[in-house]
């Protein structure tokens, strides 16, 4: 492979080979403690509720030992369907029988708040407890929960807690997503309790965990490892091996791209200080882009501006591999697909191709849909300027505060006139297949507010590349108001 070509995207700065998992133990370094106010008691002793050690030793034949948890990985490929597994796991003594009533009291709770939807969650979500944030490396939504961040429990009750992450999650679990979990912060006075824990795993029913495919704990402490040893017999292999432990920033960065998370201030500052205490080069995310740059190939397609595309190739304006995406998706078999665009690829194909393609060689997606569909929002994700340009970013995020009447006259003065010339084509181009791909919603599930919501955070970018949520909402309402109104916005 040419040494100038980067051979997929910044999001794998190491290479693997490919008998290897895609999702690696990610370090040795599992034990350091952060010193926080957190009393253990609770796990250090026996309950009324859980009697830890006789439940363990239940179900594994062992006594009195905890063998914390190893590394689980995943094989980067879709995981249709663990609903057995979940009905079929074993039973921990004493956990299901004595916690059942007060799990049915939370989901009766839930259910019984038919109202979820016009509840005010201003005041959790100022605390910013969760954020939705771009896609990873192989085009799955990350949503990320900062524990420094949960309230305690006298401002915030945590039921009302949970139905937050059930209303902001309902948003994006029909897509396949990744959820990053900073445990650092976590503390006696904001930290829920162990029965709370188990409701809350129960309250997710299959519909937050089938499209789950990765669940990464960074910084995870004992805390992290005793509690999975207490629920792991009642929680099905598939979701097991979803889970991560990520102990740096650094081993973060194999599977997406940091700039786009909204890290909080004290979990930086404490990965920087385990860093120190693992007598490691310090490390600041503002200089982590080691790699030297150097000039693309004329045949490089992700990571360079349409301009260079344009450039070097005889001044088409739309790019070679969007083309090929687009006439290969607009095939019947493929436009008919359930969950295109909604459903992730195998994370090693994906690179291979996009080595290929970087280097010029003919696009092959092997009767892959899935991983066409990936590549194309990896190519629109990858622009050095989104397609709707850095400079229209504020605009798009102020849509929801247009009248309505004024929204589509805004819009097209926006795309009409705003809009670069070859940015408007390309976007042209690109709605005029999704209504395609809309046309056949009965069959591949794929609505205009489902394409938006897939669609609208690769078009649509800070200058910053950070995402906030109150960003995504106008973004998405912004995109299925084009894809909705095209005839009309799309007349030149």
């Amino acid at each position: 492979m040419d040494p100038r070509v980067q051979p997929s995207s910044k999001y794998f700065p190491v290479a693997m080979a490919d008998n290897e998992e895609p999702y690696p133990s990610l370090s040795d370094y599992h034990d350091y403690e952060p010193n926080l106010e957190f009393d253990d008691t609770e796990l250090q002793s026996p309950s009324a509720d859980i009697d830890l050690e006789k439940s363990l030793a239940n179900v594994n034949g062992t006594v009195g030992t905890l063998d914390y948890m190893e590394s689980p990985v995943s094989d980067g490929t879709i995981e249709e369907n663990f609903e057995e597994e979940l009905v079929n796991a074993p039973q921990v003594e004493g956990l299901t029988s004595v916690n059942d009533t007060a799990t049915g009291n939370l989901l009766d709770d839930l259910e019984a708040d038919d109202s979820k939807e016009d509840e005010d969650f201003s005041d959790v979500a100022e605390c910013g407890v969760v954020d939705v944030v771009g896609d990873d490396a192989v085009g799955r939504k990350i949503i990320v929960v900062s524990a420094c961040k949960l309230p305690s429990n006298k401002e915030v009750d945590h039921p009302r807690l949970l139905r937050y992450l059930m209303y902001t999650l309902d948003k994006f679990v029909e897509q396949d997503y990744s959820l990053v979990y900073f445990h650092y912060g976590l503390t006696s006075k904001n930290k829920p309790t162990l029965s709370w824990l188990w409701q809350a795993y129960r309250a997710f029913d299959r519909k937050y965990k089938k499209n789950l495919k990765a669940l990464y704990l960074v910084h995870p402490t004992g805390f992290i490892k005793v509690v999975w040893q207490l629920f792991r017999a009642v929680i099905s292999a598939k979701f097991g091996r979803k889970i991560m432990y990520v102990n740096h920033l650094q081993e973060l960065k194999l599977f997406m791209d940091l700039d786009q998370l909204i890290i909080p201030a004290p979990v930086l500052d404490h990965d920087e200080q385990l860093m120190k205490k693992l007598n490691k080069k310090k490390v600041s995310l503002v200089e982590q882009e080691t790699d030297q740059k150097s000039e693309p190939l004329p045949t490089q397609q992700f990571g360079v501006s349409l301009q260079f595309i344009k450039a070097n190739n005889n001044g088409e304006i739309i790019p070679p591999l969007v083309q090929k995406c687009v006439e290969y998706l607009s095939l019947p078999d493929a436009l008919e697909t359930e969950g295109l665009f909604r459903r992730s690829a195998n994370i090693n194909h994906l690179r291979d191709l996009q080595s290929r393609i970087n280097l010029g060689e003919p696009v092959d997606f092997g009767n892959d849909v899935h991983l066409a569909a990936v590549l194309l929002k990896t190519f629109l994700r990858e622009l050095e300027e989104p397609l709707m340009t850095f400079d229209l970013f504020d605009e798009i995020t102020q849509f929801q505060t247009l009248p309505k009447d004024e929204r589509p006259r805004q819009v097209k003065i926006l795309i009409l006139e705003k809009l670069p010339l070859d940015n408007y084509h390309l976007l042209k181009y690109l709605i005029q297949f999704l209504s395609k791909v809309m046309d056949r919603c009965d069959l591949n599930k794929m609505t205009s507010s489902n394409l938006a919501v897939v669609f609208g955070p690769n078009l649509v970018r800070s200058p910053n590349s950070q995402l906030s949520l109150a960003a995504i909402g106008p973004i998405n309402a912004f995109t299925d108001f084009v894809l909705v109104n095209h005839d009309q916005i799309f007349i030149i």
